[in-house]
């Protein structure tokens, strides 16, 4: 269970660097936002993953907590994610290349 643990860790540990780099490297903030929420979210998952295969042994207790922090995960990133791009878009910081506006068509754009 061990070497499962720290594959998933390693894992996890992957995509937080790519989150990281996605939020570098993209060139406006709806891209890095989902650069960056993706990743962290596969991330974030991975390693409590990782900590759930690697407290099996000894810390059974653990595993109810760390699912309710999945769950939380799960429930939090999307919403956080989502309520960042309503304030970009009201703050009108539009990317010259936006290729489909959803918020312009329902008269959300003021």
């Amino acid at each position: 269970m061990t070497i499962v643990s720290y594959i998933f860790l390693i894992i996890g540990a992957m995509f937080f660097l790519l989150g990281g780099l996605g939020v570098l490297r993209m060139p406006d903030t709806f891209n890095r936002i989902q650069a960056g929420t993706k990743a962290t979210t596969l991330g974030a998952f991975s390693i409590v993953i990782g900590v759930i295969f690697g407290s099996v042994e000894n810390h059974l207790d653990w595993i109810p907590k760390l699912i309710i922090i999945i769950v939380f995960i799960a429930i939090s990133s999307p919403i956080g994610s989502s309520t960042i791009a309503k304030a970009t878009y009201r703050s009108k910081n539009i990317p010259d290349n936006l290729v489909q506006d959803d918020f312009k068509k329902r008269g959300e754009n003021q």
